[in-house]
């Protein structure tokens, strides 16, 4: 039996689409793979670069792209478990690989023998008769390499590799603290009666906490943005003020969790690392390679929805300190625009119904998957899932479905993780543990991870409005990773800019609440009963309550962002709170009623995860996505013709093909701003 046989990580499973046998594999056996799968890759680069032919397409880029198989299988399965159910044994793990995996792929990057290959190709590309996702690769191998440091004399290439391994490591423990912090800032609440507005759910859930930590009463678990749910709905005020405090002063509260002094090391890593590539600053580096044209338009554009952001938003506290009183505090104005919500009765019959809060009742986890996530998917795209209890996850709250095409054949794995826990990190996200190509004949198997608040048993576990656009918006990464269907691995599914991934996700969004999909859910989760329809309007209307607060948080983090990395050098701070003070006012998003959706301290995306200087994402690709919305609803809507137009045209093609040219191809037109500006309620203020 070979050694790669013999390791539960690399061996073949035997499963249904080579899913891991997570059930065989410990945490004992993650480095000897990695010690067997570094290597391996190793020789197979450099059988790739020693090659006496000369350099082709094939036998260059394409052998390139279909080497380190066994890398990424450990990689698929070990940082799908380090981030969903994390340990310190697997935290400690995380660490060591940070470094070693930045090292093996700054050796490769750096092999002169591989460039010099990978330059010929690229430099030849105009005369090989390429096919699109082809030139494409060769570009993309290309431009890797130089952004890698491959062009670089000895010393340059020796900083590079020396900043890139102390990035890894930083980036790596920056995780690790704000999940400690998040854990050890949980909020203690002796009294029940302090939790009064959390369902009862959420209040047993609070005291399932404190008993697993040892202590009395209820713990108030904090989730990873600045605005907590929980705070939302907690009549008390003294205690919405201690949840909201412990979540902004999370990782700056001078402890050992306390990332400040990492943050200016990180940014001023990645501004050497620019200078040393030619660019002025780490967010020109980073949006070389995204659709956006520069950090200048990305700057402009957050200016301009400031602008009209902040004056509705103007409006909007106006008529909150009209209603509440002129001492509102932060946590106040989050509970006061959820109360209005709750208020919202547009439609007759609506408060009778329940009001907004009683549509959770209606919104039971398994009816949600089923009868709309899914149910969506089949109407449109023509996928079917069916739950697989043979097979397993990596946590007993796992599930898996094997989702198959109209034409009944199997092509992929979709893998639910969606219940809170200490061990994972906060937010909702979408993985993959295999990634599809036709080369390498491989078929996907897709990860969305939630943190649902897991019910007491026998209990209906129930989705509050907010929770079901983040299932219907992560489900949209899981559709993009399913319906790949392009040669190239590096070029699968979500594969494609960081400011174009968000696009597919956020049009998914629309049909949470269509009338067409919602009715097949919305059933009481006691009863049975269909949601009546004025609570369903009441519902759609309350939507649009707090357009202005949930902007005004998100384009201050976005511009946070972009403030830290368009630093030079020798303008990196001293004073991290001092510094994002100052960038929110310098963008005109300073509101001390309306915290970013992320203070720098626990901004993960860009300090942890890999959206640093693209925060603005999510804003850019929601330009695509509302102009696609009108694009579905003046076609007929929930149509099987529109869903695969839009998988012909997007979903199925990846980083293959130009994303935003087969967007405008696909709707007839490039997309431009004014269905985002209706849909945030911005129009009037701009015009």
């Amino acid at each position: 039996m070979s050694d790669y046989a013999a390791s539960p990580v690399l061996a073949d499973s035997g499963l249904p689409y080579d899913l891991p046998d997570f059930a065989r594999i410990s945490d004992d056996d993650f480095l000897p793979a990695y010690d067997l799968a570094l290597p391996a890759h190793l020789a197979e680069v450099a059988a790739i670069a020693n090659d006496p032919e000369p350099p082709t397409f094939a036998n260059t880029i394409g052998a390139l792209e279909a080497s380190g198989r066994l890398l990424a299988r450990a990689n698929g399965i070990f940082f799908n478990l380090e981030g969903a159910d994390s340990n310190p044994q697997r935290a400690q793990i995380a660490q060591e690989l940070a470094v070693r995996l930045t090292e093996h792929h700054a050796a490769i990057a750096m092999n002169p023998a591989l460039f010099a290959r990978i330059e010929e190709v690229f430099a030849r590309r105009d005369e090989l008769a390429l096919s699109e996702p082809q030139r494409r690769l060769t570009e993309r191998k290309y431009r890797d390499a130089v952004r890698a440091g491959a062009a670089l004399d000895e010393a340059g290439q020796a900083e590079m590799r020396a900043i890139a391994a102390r990035l890894a490591t930083l980036t790596t423990e920056f995780s690790q603290k704000l999940l400690d912090d998040t854990n050890a800032s949980a909020v203690q609440v002796i009294d029940v009666a302090d939790l009064d507005g959390l369902s009862a759910g959420e209040i047993a859930a609070a005291r399932r906490a404190a008993e697993q930590a040892g202590v009395d009463g209820h713990l108030i678990a904090l989730e990873l943005p600045t605005s907590q749910s929980s705070v939302a709905k907690l009549t008390v005020p003294t205690v919405r003020t201690r949840v909201f405090q412990a979540s902004i002063d999370r990782c700056a509260r001078g402890n050992e969790h306390d990332t400040r002094a990492m943050i200016l090391e990180i940014v001023g890593l990645r501004a050497r690392r620019a200078q040393l590539l030619g660019y002025a600053n780490h967010a020109e580096f980073v949006i070389a390679e995204e659709t956006a044209p520069d950090p200048a338009a990305v700057a402009d554009l957050l200016r301009d929805l400031g602008t009209a952001a902040m004056a509705a938003s103007e409006r909007e506290l106006a008529r909150l300190t009209q209603r509440h009183g002129a001492a509102l505090r932060p946590e106040d104005v989050t509970f006061a625009l959820a109360a209005e919500q709750r208020a919202t009765a547009d439609a007759p019959g609506a408060a009778a119904a329940g009001g907004v809060d009683e549509f959770e009742q209606y919104c039971e986890l398994d009816a949600v998957l089923n009868d709309g996530v899914f149910a969506a998917a089949g109407a449109l795209y023509g996928l079917a899932f069916t739950e697989r209890p043979d097979l397993h996850g990596y946590h007993p709250d796992v599930r898996v479905w094997e989702v198959s095409d109209a034409d009944g054949a199997g092509i992929g794995l979709f893998v639910g993780d969606f219940f809170a826990r200490p061990s994972k990190r906060g937010g909702a996200w979408m993985n993959t543990v295999v990634d599809q190509s036709t080369q390498l004949e491989t078929r996907p198997i897709v990860v969305n991870v939630l943190n649902l608040t897991k019910p007491e048993a026998g209990e209906p576990c129930l989705l509050s409005l907010d929770q079901l656009v983040t299932a219907f918006h992560e489900f949209g990464h899981a559709v993009h990773g399913l319906l790949s269907a392009v040669e190239f691995v590096s070029q699968s599914g979500t594969s494609v800019p960081r400011d174009f991934v968000e696009f597919p996700s956020q049009v998914n969004e629309m049909w949470a609440l269509h009338p067409d999909v919602v009715t097949r859910y919305a059933r009481h989760a006691e009863t049975g009963a269909p949601a009546p329809a004025a609570l369903l309007d009441a519902v759609r209307a309350a939507g649009d309550v707090d357009s202005a607060h949930s902007t005004i948080e998100y384009l201050a983090a976005a511009a946070l962002d972009l403030a830290w990395h368009r630093l030079g050098v020798d303008e990196v701070p001293a004073d991290v709170l001092a510094f994002e003070a100052q960038a929110l006012a310098d963008a005109g998003l300073a509101s001390p009623l309306i915290p970013p959706r992320y203070r720098s301290s626990y901004f993960n995306h860009i300090f942890g995860g890999g959206y640093s200087s693209a925060y603005y994402s999510y804003i850019w690709s929601e330009i695509l996505d509302a102009e696609t919305e009108q694009w579905f609803l003046k076609s007929g809507g929930l149509q099987r013709e529109l869903g695969l137009a839009f998988a012909d045209a997007v979903l199925s093609r990846g980083d293959s093909v130009d994303p935003v040219a087969a967007h405008a191809g696909l709707l007839g037109q490039p997309a431009t701003i004014e269905p985002l500006l209706r849909r945030r309620g911005l129009v009037a203020a701009t015009e």
